[in-house]
């Protein structure tokens, strides 16, 4: 018979109807073999307003990578802390500084954050007499954790090194607490972030006055353990950023609060390594 044999042509079909089926599968999913990555947040807030404001975000980034993320939520700062710095967690918003002790030992990797900065604040009652940190001097200073940043590190630093003044530190685990605790006159004056006092109820705002302000400081980033797949790490990025570029996402992310979301790294953070903040750190679950 003249021609190719009738079983080339057969392998020749074959493989162009494997080509074309080929062709037409949908792209895998980026998580498609991927398990279930944890996303911990640094409780700034009490549980269940901190799930009112992260679970919409997280489900959206969720739907938008194909990447299955769980919300995980602890009772203080200091068991997030422990948690992190042991590499518990796969995803984090976190302290600022926390990412700086971080990048020797789990070396989290930023990713997103707010470009607002970060300012410490100093909070006593309204109707309190204190008219100068000065007076501050051996008082009990209410802060969400000895760790916070904004709330507790930057102002003790600034205090003793400015002023001479040194406080008592009384740790009520969360930010939402340290402003009850000031507006109940419960604490001669609170550590907090100015960011965090916005989303407070007019009611403990108007209880409340600003004492003394920090110098400016980069805000809490969204950061991944090194440990996860880097095309996962930079579609989560993608997925904040992408929303933060929609009027609903932006609406979500201006919660937590993130206004806007910018993509960030370590280069960010790496500035506060100068300042002379290690001695006011204390470890909660890291080497020690």
């Amino acid at each position: 018979m003249n021609g190719a044999p009738f079983p080339s042509f057969l392998a020749r079909f074959a493989l162009g109807v494997l080509t074309l089926w080929l062709a037409l599968m949908p792209a895998p999913s980026v998580a498609a073999t991927a398990e279930t990555y944890s996303f911990a947040v640094v409780p700034q807030f009490e549980r269940r307003r901190l799930v009112e404001i992260w679970k919409p975000i997280v489900d959206e980034v969720s739907a938008r990578t194909g990447i299955e993320l769980r919300l995980v939520t602890t009772f203080s700062v200091s068991e997030f802390e422990r948690q992190m710095s042991a590499g518990v967690f796969d995803f984090v918003f976190t302290n600022p500084y926390h990412i700086l002790v971080e990048r020797d030992r789990q070396g989290y990797i930023p990713l997103v954050r707010g470009a607002a900065p970060l300012r410490g604040l100093i909070l006593v009652p309204k109707d309190s007499p204190v008219q100068s940190v000065r007076e501050l001097d051996g008082k009990t200073m209410a802060v969400p954790s000895v760790n916070a940043l904004g709330a507790s590190i930057l102002i003790q630093a600034e205090l003793e090194r400015l002023y001479h003044v040194h406080v008592v530190l009384r740790d009520v685990k969360t930010h939402a607490s340290v402003y009850l605790h000031v507006a109940n006159g419960l604490v001669e004056c609170g550590g907090g972030v100015q960011k965090v006092l916005d989303e407070q109820e007019p009611a403990i705002r108007e209880r409340i006055r600003v004492l003394y302000t920090t110098r400016d400081m980069p805000s809490h980033p969204v950061a991944a353990h090194p440990r996860l797949p880097k095309v996962a790490r930079e579609a989560v990025r993608r997925a904040l950023l992408d929303m933060q570029a929609t009027a609903e996402g932006a609406a979500l992310l201006a919660r937590v609060p993130m206004r806007p979301a910018v993509a960030t790294s370590m280069a960010d953070y790496l500035p506060m390594a100068d300042w002379g903040l290690e001695g006011y750190w204390r470890d909660e679950g890291g080497a020690p």
